[in-house]
């Protein structure tokens, strides 16, 4: 009997469940989008619930497409967007609010009334900074506005999870209470020189210890799924041999398994890590350090870059100008324009991230005169993610004090070539795309199937990666700054710009 691995995968807007085979090839996938709620000017909100049910679905869709069983799945790894932050009643197992997303900026006056000595502590400790885009105060948030919440975590009766922890509760019909030390590593209430929880930032956020889940290795046994998940006939119970958060599991699914290895993931947002191995480097140019990963028992570091909004602009071209009807189209869009005219769209609609960090910042074009057509503002927001990416790979190089030669490339716009060649132009390094660009679902993958053993060791997977293409810059250094010139000068304009019109 052939056997798979399947990946949960689930995402900012959609929770998808892949099935892969011993050769790394993704055999069949079910995806479903689900609800995007935004309350107010810089809220964003998901239904918890909607998100387990959707992501359920998708598994049992994904098994009924394919013809495969439950008993033919070795394990289940687990990869899911990070930061979000979902509370529930450890009595009902129902949520307590909406899941508060990593995209989210209620938090941000909060944050801005820490004094330099917290900020300092925050830093020195977690590898990040206080900022509205991790998880620990948006916990602290639900626990101050949610009524009865702080009552409820007095009588141990709340839990606390990102969205991997929330999927393994109900996975497990709720007997296992787990996180990983990916996702642990971006809730600011995770001390990366001691690699646990750590008291006095529980102290600082006002948050209690005891909502908090137990932390395990990215390859730990996260319980077994509960009888019937799949169907009331059907009453395989899977392993879940892996939980890593997104990003993480892309530097893994690429292999960047060495020091100075980086990838860029092209989502929702638009990630850039590097290994870093053992060691935990401190960036000067407002980058993140994080855990990369953690198996059997040895963790390793990365610096990291986040961009708040890459994909999002691309969808924001669909549904909300609707200038294009697909993002296919854009490639195509922007290849029409042929003249000099220097558009600059600033996708900052939620604020800014790397290196930045300003939530403050809005979204704005710069660069408009009678001339300009839709195909200007196309190719000007495919630009704008390829600039943020640079931005970001620029302060890496600051702070490896190296250059980066080489970049792994992968999610959906990895597929755009106007755009990636682009990013090659204006990082003036290689780009490698894989074959396989679900290298965020491969990671997890890789690492459920290694503990399973479906997988004997790395070489016996680096063996199945195949490339897709590379691309190298067709102009010189001195054109990619004067086309940067103009980037920092747009984003510069944007800066504070909610604060500086009240």
């Amino acid at each position: 009997m052939e056997k798979y691995i399947i990946t949960l995968d689930e995402g900012t807007t959609s929770a998808r469940t892949l099935i892969t085979n011993k050769k790394g090839q993704i055999v069949a996938v079910d995806q479903t989008e689900f609800t995007q709620y935004f309350p107010k000017d810089g809220w964003v909100e998901h239904n918890a619930t909607e998100i387990w049910n959707t992501q359920r679905s998708t598994l049992v869709q994904v098994l009924n497409k394919s013809g495969i069983s439950g008993e033919q799945i070795a394990a289940i790894g687990i990869t899911n967007q990070r930061e979000t932050v979902v509370i529930w009643n450890k009595e009902t197992g129902l949520p307590i609010y909406n899941a508060i997303v990593w995209q989210d900026q209620r938090t941000a006056k909060y944050c801005e009334s820490m004094n330099q000595q917290q900020v300092d502590m925050v830093r020195k400790k977690t590898g990040l900074i206080i900022n509205p885009y991790f998880s620990g105060t948006k916990i602290k948030w639900i626990l101050d506005n949610v009524e009865g919440a702080r009552q409820l975590a007095k009588e141990d009766k709340l839990m606390f999870g990102t969205i991997n922890t929330w999927l393994i509760y109900r996975l497990t019909g709720g007997e296992v209470f787990l996180t990983d030390h990916t996702n642990a590593s971006r809730t600011l209430l995770y001390n990366i020189n001691t690699n646990n929880w750590d008291d006095e930032l529980l102290e600082l956020f006002d948050i209690p210890k005891n909502i908090l889940p137990e932390i395990k290795d990215c390859n730990a046994h996260f319980g077994n799924t509960f009888p019937g998940l799949i169907s009331k006939t059907d009453k395989t119970q899977i392993p879940i041999y892996s939980s890593i958060g997104d990003q993480q599991s892309a530097l893994f699914g690429q292999l960047c398994i060495n020091k100075g290895e980086s990838k860029v993931t092209y989502g929702t947002g638009c990630f850039i890590l590097m290994n870093t191995e053992e060691e935990r480097i401190f960036s000067n140019h407002g980058l993140l350090t994080t855990v990369a990963n953690s198996i059997n028992g040895k963790i390793t570091y990365a610096l990291e870059g986040s961009v708040m909004v890459a994909g999002a602009a691309v969808q924001w071209l669909r549904d909300n100008l609707r200038i294009i009807y697909n993002a296919i189209e854009t490639e195509w869009y922007a290849g029409q324009t042929k003249d000099d005219r220097r558009v600059y769209v600033v996708p900052s609609f939620t604020g800014l991230g790397s290196p930045y960090w300003d939530s403050y910042s809005r979204g704005a074009i710069f660069g408009l005169d009678r001339g300009t057509k839709r195909e200007h503002i196309v190719r000007a927001t495919l630009e704008a993610i390829a600039y943020q990416a640079y931005d970001v790979v620029s302060a890496m190089s600051k702070d490896v004090k190296a250059k980066i030669n080489s970049i792994k490339v992968d999610g959906g716009a990895s597929q755009n070539k106007f755009m990636m060649q682009f990013q090659s132009d204006i990082t003036q390094c290689k780009i490698v795309k894989p074959l396989n660009i679900e290298t965020t679902a491969m990671g997890a993958a890789y690492l459920a199937g290694l503990k399973s053993g479906y997988w004997k060791d790395i070489d016996e997977i680096r063996k199945n990666i195949e490339f897709d293409f590379e691309m190298n810059p067709l102009i010189e250094q001195k054109q990619a700054d004067h086309l940067i010139k103009g980037w920092r000068q747009a984003v510069q304009r944007t800066f504070s710009w909610l604060t500086d019109i009240e």
